[in-house]
Formats: C-alpha cells, structure tokens, sequence
C-alpha cells in the first residue's frame, strides 16, 4: 500500500507541475490584457507568417538534399494537407511527407493525428517518443532546438511505414499540443505568436520488420524538415 501511494505521487507530480506552469503562463498573458480593457483569446496578435504559411497547402516544402516527384493538396478529415512524395538524392529512400500549416489567428492543433490514423486505416505498433536536436539559423548560432515526437511502426493492408510525427514551430516541436500552447501564451504576451504546422513524415519499410532499423533516416529527415520549416515559414 506504502509502494502504492508512492508510485501513485512521483507519476503525478509531472502533470501538477506542469499544470501550474500553465496557469502561470495564462496568468501572466491575461493580466496585460485585461489592465487594458480586453481579452487576448478575443483579439489574439495576427499571426504575421500566416500568408506564407498557407502556400505550403500548394507549394510543399523544399528540402535541401531531396527531390519532390510528386505534391498535391490531399483533403483528410477536415482539412487540406499538404501530400509531398520525395526522393533523397543519390540514394534510394523514398518518403511521403504530410504537412498542415496553421490556417488562422484562432487555429489550434487539436485531432490532426486521429484524422490521419481515419485517413491511412493503419494498425500502429513498436510505439516510442523520441527526440532530436536542430540548430537555430543562422548557421554559427551554438542554440539548439529540441523536438519531441512520436515515432512508430505503421501497417497497413498493402504496405508499412515507419511514421513520425509532431507539431513544430519556431522554437520548439512536440507531438503534444500543450508545449504549443505554454508557449503560444508566452509569445501573445509579447504582442506575438507561435505559428505552427503538423507534420507526418512516412517512411516505406520491409513488410512487418523493426521500425528501429529506419531510425537513423527518420531522424534526418526529422531534423531537415523542422529546420526548412524554422527558415522559411515559421
């Protein structure tokens, strides 16, 4: 019973505090408002890259070292998302890449994973998070961005796919919503944003075989993703 109780506090305690961290940060974005006479989440800050964010919809995203034989706008549950086939250059990796860029002032990530599992009809298994590091631009800055994502073995009936997944923005990436969220609230309490763009990356698999084997691609093209995406649109 002692174990219990134990075990039962060190697993909350990272969700308390991160709860109070939260109201913190609303705390402290709500004040400057309401001492002028309105509410942020009324009349939130523009989100200045907005406009260039909406291109990805028709553009996709350029990536150094890889091609794009194939981009197209590819409707899933609600929205458009950006459908991109590529080939990394003198090699034979192929990968599809799926991009949703915020599409408002008021857009929030929300259910973009469950509409993609609706969409792909996979079966998912050898689940893990993980992350990885990306350096801020310009290229002699030492500070680094970390991201957190989701990474697992997809199966559908006609092919596999090593899958990962977050939400990235300028500062950060995770497959969560609330590490946007905290830092979306600290950015409107500067009169600014944090724009942000889900992003899937598929990555074709021998049938049934270890998703761990397709790491080291994943994480690259991870890494090259979340920096064209910091350079060019967020």
């Amino acid at each position: 019973m002692i174990y219990f109780f134990k075990f039962f506090k060190e697993s909350q305690l990272y969700q308390i505090v991160a709860l109070l961290l939260l109201l913190l940060v609303l705390v402290m974005g709500a004040v400057p408002g309401y001492l002028k006479g309105h509410w942020q989440w009324q009349q939130p800050p523009a989100v200045v890259s907005l406009k260039k964010l909406k291109q990805i919809h028709h553009m996709g995203l350029t990536l150094p070292g890889w091609q794009t034989t194939e981009q197209r706008e590819e409707p899933i549950g609600g929205y458009k998302w950006s459908y991109q086939e590529i080939e990394k250059n003198n090699s034979p990796i192929k990968a599809i890449l799926l991009l949703l860029p915020q599409n408002g002032p008021k857009d929030q990530p929300q259910v973009e994973w469950t509409e993609i599992n609706s969409w792909a009809q996979w079966d998912k298994s050898q689940f893990r998070s993980t992350e990885f590091t990306v350096k801020q631009a310009p290229a002699s800055s030492n500070s680094e961005v970390k991201v957190e994502a989701a990474f697992f073995r997809a199966t559908t009936k006609q092919k596999t796919f090593a899958v990962l997944q977050w939400y990235a923005w300028q500062n950060g990436g995770n497959t969560s919503p609330l590490p946007w969220f905290v830092a979306d609230q600290v950015a409107k309490w500067h009169q600014k944003r944090a724009p942000w763009v889900a992003v899937t990356i598929l990555i074709p698999m021998e049938p049934f075989g270890q998703v761990e084997k397709t790491w080291q691609d994943a994480q690259s093209l991870g890494k090259t993703v979340q920096s064209a995406l910091m350079s060019t649109f967020l």
